[in-house]
């Protein structure tokens, strides 16, 4: 499938909060939800790293916790959630519990794994998304990876750091 115009549009703006979140001192990954209108209702990068973060604190898990408290849930299953890289188990949990419908990602999980190798960091799980939301009572769309190259730049040296 190819990548429209305007799904490019808001996966470029999640590498843009990707390095973002990277120049903040924090783990390059940003994810935002448009809304069934093609309205940006949330943006989140990581705050996964101290002082004040907290390990569960996914770009995707903010971004759509944020966006479960604006819209109700019709309105979510009729949302997309753009985001850096490919979302983890936690992430992908929630973003079906918050029933966002659709999910377009840019790096995939086996990419950012060659990315970021054994970093402590990132004890990354080799289970794609897709598989977490077959498992799922409702469907979520995936789309990607897309914009691979582009979306590496934010991880190129990060994860080489002590």
């Amino acid at each position: 499938m190819l990548l429209s115009p305007q799904d490019a549009r808001h996966l470029r703006r999640a590498l843009h909060l990707a390095g973002e979140a990277r120049a903040a001192g924090q783990h390059p990954f940003g994810a935002l939800v448009v809304d069934g209108a093609g309205l940006v209702v949330a943006e989140a990068g990581n705050n996964s790293l101290p002082p004040d973060g907290d390990p569960t604190q996914h770009a995707e898990l903010r971004v759509a916790a944020r966006a479960a408290r604006l819209l109700p849930a019709g309105e979510l299953a009729q949302a997309t959630l753009y985001t850096s890289a490919e979302p983890c188990v936690m992430c992908a949990g929630a973003v079906y519990w918050c029933n966002i419908g659709r999910v377009v990602y840019a790096l995939s999980e086996e990419r950012l794994l060659r990315l970021t190798g054994d970093h402590p960091e990132n004890p990354t799980f080799s289970l794609p998304c897709r598989e977490v939301f077959a498992r799922g009572q409702r469907p979520t769309q995936v789309l990607g990876p897309f914009l691979e190259d582009e979306a590496a730049q934010a991880h190129l040296d990060f994860w080489q750091r002590s």
